[in-house]
């Protein structure tokens, strides 16, 4: 009799875990149903199969195109919802991490970038984030704010940054080989020791920008506007700046090196009358 309890409690205890496992109460369910269906049915495949059979075959129709047309539909708007979902939660974990300066943020911050870019969104708002000592090749920050950032110690090559804002952002110390900087608007922005080699900053506001011993090797500065820009030992080596506004022959001459730079020739002119060993080649 015991044994018999045991049993029944042992019993009762399995069926209690049945809804905890969704795959088995699904198959119940089904098995259920499906006797059910089919033993009230059973006089109909036995008196009219043909005329059934061809009603059902038309209910299985209607179910193809609800999985067709709705289920798909239901899925599409899921998938949109849940991406938009993901997006807002990395744009509120780049808010959270904003003026927060430590290792943990700047690696958070350019994480979110790099998940933010792999669902085609470019354009963000990184005003004062920082980002120091992080890994941003290859990142597409188009149109971007980063005024006011810290980007210092950073690989940021082959990024692309066009029409971006950095006003007053510091990317001391790091590496933008490479890197598409054009039309940004970089004024006041510190590129101090970066390497900048085959950047490319064409139609850039470098008004101010501070690019003391810059490697600027190869780099396109054509029509730039580097008004006041600090070019002290930087490497100007085959750099164009042909067409640069605002820019002197005295910011020039505290270059390290202007050899086979492309200039403006009343440029090239002067830098040979008062300094020709910056351009000889």
């Amino acid at each position: 009799m015991l044994t018999n309890r045991n049993r029944w409690k042992q019993l009762v205890e399995r069926i209690k875990t049945i809804p905890e496992h969704p795959v088995l109460t699904s198959c119940l369910v089904l098995i259920v149903l499906a006797l059910l269906v089919v033993g009230l049915s059973y006089s109909y495949y036995v008196e009219d199969y043909y005329n059934f059979v061809g009603q059902v075959l038309a209910e299985a129709h209607g179910m193809l195109f609800d999985i067709a047309v709705i289920g798909i539909l239901i899925y599409w708007l899921n998938e949109n919802g849940q991406k938009r979902m993901r997006i807002r939660t990395y744009l509120d974990e780049i808010e959270d991490f904003r003026l927060w300066e430590s290792e943990e943020s700047a690696f958070r911050t350019a994480g979110n970038i790099k998940r933010l870019n792999r669902h085609h969104k470019y354009k963000l708002d990184l005003v004062n984030c920082y980002l120091a000592r992080t890994n941003l090749n290859g990142v597409i920050l188009k149109e971007s704010n980063l005024n006011t950032a810290n980007v210092t110690h950073s690989n940021l090559i082959q990024c692309n940054l066009e029409n971006a804002r950095m006003n007053q952002t510091n990317f001391q110390d790091s590496n933008l080989n490479q890197a598409n900087l054009s039309r940004s608007y970089a004024s006041g922005a510190i590129f101090t020791n970066t390497f900048l080699i085959k950047s490319n900053f064409e139609g850039s506001f470098l008004i101010k920008a501070d690019f003391e011993n810059a490697l600027l090797t190869e780099a396109n500065l054509r029509g730039s506007v580097l008004m006041g820009a600090n070019l002290k030992n930087a490497n100007l080596l085959k750099a164009d700046l042909r067409g640069a506004e605002g820019l002197t022959v005295e910011q020039l001459l505290e270059a390290k090196t202007l050899q086979n730079a492309l200039l403006d020739d009343q440029l090239y002119q002067q830098i040979m009358e008062r300094s020709p060993k910056l351009i000889a080649t």
